[in-house]
This record gives C-alpha cells, sequence and structure tokens, in this order.
C-alpha cells in the first residue's frame, strides 16, 4: 500500500516570502529590462528591520539594489516604522558575486541556451 502526502503552504499579503519576492523581481526586472543576455541567480531574504539580497550576477548593467529594496517595500506598504518594519530604515545588505566562470562556461554552451530557453529550469508550484 502506497501512502502519499501533499502538503502546500499558503501566505497572506505582507507576508515576509512575498516581500522576498516582490523584490526579487523587481531587481530581476531592473536587470533583464538593460541587460536580456544577464546572468542572475539571487535570493532575498528578510527579518525584521532588514533585508539581505545575496548571489551571483553577471551583467553589463549597474543595478542600484538598495534602492529598488526600498523602493519595493514602500509599494507594498510599509512605510511606518510602527509596523516594526519601513522602507526609510530597514537596512538593506548585499552581497553579489559574478557568476562563476565554470558556471557561466556551462550555462553559456548548454543545449537549452543554444535553443533559446533557460539552462536552469524550475518549476515551482505557489
Amino acid at each position: 500500500m502506497s501512502h502519499r502526502v501533499f502538503t502546500s503552504e499558503s501566505v497572506t499579503e505582507g507576508h515576509p516570502d512575498k516581500v522576498c519576492d516582490q523584490i526579487s523581481d523587481a531587481v530581476l526586472d531592473d536587470i533583464l529590462a538593460s541587460d536580456p543576455h544577464a546572468h542572475v541567480a539571487c535570493e532575498t531574504f528578510t527579518t525584521t528591520g532588514m533585508v539581505v539580497v545575496m548571489g551571483e550576477i553577471t551583467t553589463s548593467h549597474y543595478t542600484d539594489i538598495p534602492y529598488i529594496v526600498r523602493r519595493t517595500v514602500e509599494r507594498i506598504g510599509y512605510t511606518d516604522p510602527a509596523y516594526g518594519f519601513d522602507y526609510r530604515s530597514c537596512a538593506v545588505m548585499t552581497a553579489i558575486d559574478e557568476q562563476s566562470p565554470d558556471i557561466a562556461m556551462g550555462v553559456n554552451q548548454s543545449y537549452e541556451v543554444q535553443q533559446g530557453g533557460d539552462s536552469d529550469p524550475l518549476d515551482l508550484v505557489g
């Protein structure tokens, strides 16, 4: 007898997961608007009073990540320090490096990229 358990999580607006997703999307949108061939592998983390964006970005475009983070947090509605998190006073930390040459070589030469697709696809539900 086989037994499977399927679980899922649903979070509401303002949840840290959704805040991080919106920040990551805004950073990626800014980069791709100027450099459609950029390589971006970044994560965003948040906790009370702090946002961290870290990972690897290879692009010819300068992206002002702290500005994008603050603009996104403001747009979401975190505008009052009483919330414990607001766009004016939150710490924004970045730890960005270029993509390693070994990974770039594999990505650039992959079959998927040669065919116009993603070399590192991910299916995410939720």
